[in-house]
């Protein structure tokens, strides 16, 4: 069997039934391959939404999202998606085409060392030596990207190796000597973790992504309610326990919600569950209590106590571990604490700084809460259009929430966005972001348009990069801008009806229901351009 087939085939014994990709000539063998197979194919404008499309895909089914790109610049267009997914633990399949074996090292036109350029943030990758070991290498990557901490694996193929042939026969299991992840954890340090639960009188769980990675939503509702135990979350943990639950507290970090960094600074028990607790996370708050034990859980022990210094470190997969919890815990006495809690999160008064003639996007994320089916998918940009959305979406039913939360990548959310909705398209899926990110991924309405799918995308319009603007204001002084503004920003409507979009800009609280309801009952994708407030912070 030719190489290319036999890599078709290997994706097709996967379950691998879509492809985001941009063809070029170190690729056209695969591509050739791919036109006589069942798999679809989604054309992307840009290399780098390839991987994002492929995140959103990969989250929305908890399967392992594939991308594929030409050598050169085509593979160096990846890498920022690549590092985007390895950060937020996405498990991708990425496959780069690469020049004739005979001409690596030469400097040929199109040549790029990519193996070299993403060791750093790829789970592991190769360079295909041997045409033999395709069916091999196919099997050793979607099991490493999909096992243990989930991310993405690539995979360097040289334009003559896909034209060989091979004897094709696809391996059943796979079995790699070193690499044999932890899933239970330690009896011995699970029965630890429960003795001191029992003495604390102010526990705390702090979740991350590692719930949603895990599949560790409803472990966590049953544990906390079990115990008794209230639950923060990182921007990565949205999502992981309903925020209806009776013991949902809010987000932390250094633009979660202060009575949340309030409430761990009180703790004298943290519980941490996949979460790395970097320094957007802890920023907001400080650990004051001399007292305070951590007890942190992560499928990655090199994670464990990297940030923050750990009592009880117990390494193993957030559902399991959760069960074991779950089995052994009894219910807490923490009528107390969580009676502080409740009367610190009503104490809270909010404000809204910015003038009547723009739309507040607390107010614009909070109608779109309350109108949005309960397993509405939210793809959401980075900037300060993420900060309003993270603190104002309500995340309950089987709604999702999308971010890119370690490598901060702008231009992350249409095209995730675009995946998601290809993943599922009887779920609704709603695109955040702001007109600076926007115009990061314009080009991809296009695919947007091609793939026939319906999302709505909010756009909030400041005519300016405003986190970098509202760092300049609280690091320099306000008024000493630079960079920051967009005086030439396009008519985002006439985009749209350039690509075959509908769409409507408004620029009042007042506007936000009608044009909502319009963009839910449209049977195409919907553009809703909100004119915001230069001057308002992320942090309304």
């Amino acid at each position: 069997m030719k190489v290319s087939n036999a890599i078709v085939k290997c994706l097709e014994n996967e379950g691998v039934d879509i492809v985001f990709g941009y063809p070029g000539a170190a690729v056209f063998p695969i591509y050739e391959s791919l036109r006589n197979s069942d798999i679809k194919h989604v054309l992307v404008r840009h290399e780098q939404a390839a991987a994002h499309a492929a995140s959103g895909f990969a989250r929305t089914n908890g399967t392992v999202g594939v991308c594929m790109s030409t050598s050169g610049p085509g593979a160096t267009n990846l890498i920022t998606g690549i590092a985007t997914a390895y950060m937020d633990s996405i498990p991708l399949i990425a496959i780069t085409g690469q020049v004739n074996t005979t001409a690596i090292g030469k400097d040929v036109f199109q040549e790029a060392d990519v193996v070299g350029a993403t060791e750093p943030f790829t789970k592991y990758n190769y360079l295909v030596k041997d045409a033999n070991d395709i069916p091999r290498i196919l099997k050793e990557a979607f099991y490493i990207a999909s096992t243990g901490r989930p991310g993405p694996v690539l995979i360097d193929i040289p334009l003559d190796i896909q034209m060989e042939n091979i004897n094709f026969s696809y391996p059943d299991s796979v079995d790699i000597v070193g690499y044999k992840p932890t899933y239970v954890g330690h009896a011995g340090q699970v029965k630890r973790a429960i003795k001191k639960l029992k003495t604390s009188k102010k526990p705390l769980i702090c979740v991350g992504g590692g719930i949603l990675c895990s599949g560790a939503s409803k472990e966590l509702e049953i544990f906390s309610e079990k115990s008794k135990i209230p639950v923060v979350h990182t921007l990565m943990g949205i999502g992981a326990l309903t925020c209806d639950s009776d013991y949902y507290v809010g987000m932390v970090g250094s633009h979660g919600h202060s009575y949340a960094n309030r409430i761990v600074a009180q703790a004298d028990l943290l519980m941490i569950i996949g979460a790395r607790v970097g320094d957007r996370a802890t920023a907001g708050f400080k650990l004051t209590n001399e007292n305070l034990s951590i007890i942190h859980i992560d499928i990655d022990p090199a994670e464990i106590g990297k940030n923050l210094d750990t009592t009880i470190p117990v390494v193993g997969d957030a559902k399991n571990i959760l069960n074991q919890f779950i089995e052994k815990v009894e219910p807490l006495d923490t009528d107390e604490w969580l009676h502080r809690i409740k009367s610190l999160k009503e104490n809270i008064v909010e404000s809204y700084g910015g003038k009547d003639t723009f739309v507040n996007p607390r107010e614009a994320f909070r109608t779109l809460s309350s109108m949005v089916p309960d397993d509405t998918i939210f793809t959401v940009d980075v900037g300060q259009n993420q900060i309003w959305a993270a603190r104002n979406l309500m995340i309950n039913g089987d709604r999702k929430f999308f971010t890119s939360g370690g490598l901060g990548t702008m231009g992350y959310s249409l095209p995730s966005a675009i995946g998601a909705k290809l993943a599922n398209p009887n779920r609704k899926v709603i695109c955040s972001l702001g007109d600076g990110s926007f115009q990061m991924s314009l080009g991809e309405l296009a695919t947007l348009r091609e793939s026939n799918q319906n999302i709505i995308i909010m756009l909030f319009n400041n005519n300016r990069l405003g986190m970098v603007r509202e760092l300049q204001d609280i690091k320099i002084g306000k008024g000493k801008y630079f960079g920051v503004d967009f005086t030439a920003n396009p008519d985002f409507m006439k985009i749209a009806e350039a690509y075959g979009l509908k769409g409507i800009r408004i620029s009042s609280n007042a506007e936000l229901k009608t044009a909502i309801d319009m963009a839910l009952n449209s049977n195409d994708s919907y553009i809703i351009e909100c004119l915001v407030d230069p001057s308002i912070f992320s942090i309304l």
